[in-house]
Formats: C-alpha cells, sequence, structure tokens
C-alpha cells in the first residue's frame, strides 16, 4: 500500500514532495520526472537516466548473425 505523507504547493503552483518521499522513489535533484492525471489523482515518477538505462542487461539478446541477415534483407527491400 502507498505510503501517505504531507507536502506543500507553492505560490506559483511548485510541488514540494518532502525529501523522504523523493528519496524513497528515486527522485534527486535535478532528475527528470513523468506527470500523469490517473483517477483524479497527480503520479509523478522517475524516469530512467541513460546511465541506468545503459547499465540494466538487454531484455532479449539477439545473435550478430541475425542482425546481419535481417540488415541485408532489409537493405535489398529498400532499393526495389
Amino acid at each position: 500500500m502507498a505510503h501517505a505523507v504531507k507536502g506543500r504547493v507553492g505560490s506559483k503552483g511548485e510541488l514540494f514532495p518532502p525529501k523522504k518521499l523523493r528519496e524513497s522513489v528515486g527522485i534527486r535533484p535535478r532528475s527528470e520526472v513523468r506527470y500523469r492525471a490517473e483517477e483524479g489523482r497527480l503520479v509523478v515518477e522517475p524516469l530512467p537516466s541513460l546511465r541506468d538505462v545503459l547499465a540494466e542487461p538487454p531484455a532479449v539478446v539477439v545473435p550478430a548473425a541475425d542482425v546481419r541477415a535481417n540488415r541485408t534483407k532489409l537493405s535489398r527491400e529498400a532499393e526495389r
């Protein structure tokens, strides 16, 4: 279940979630976040940095021979 804490909104509409809450979901200073409305609620979630994405192992490993074969096939189709 989600942990609810109290925060505030600044005079210009800035959101100030408490530091502990930001840290618990991985939002650091200057990190990018995604905002979305969901069932009347504002959801704020951190976006992974390029470094984070590159550190993750690939979801699918494609053999180099398959990449070459597909590239050759697509090149031939593009030349038609």
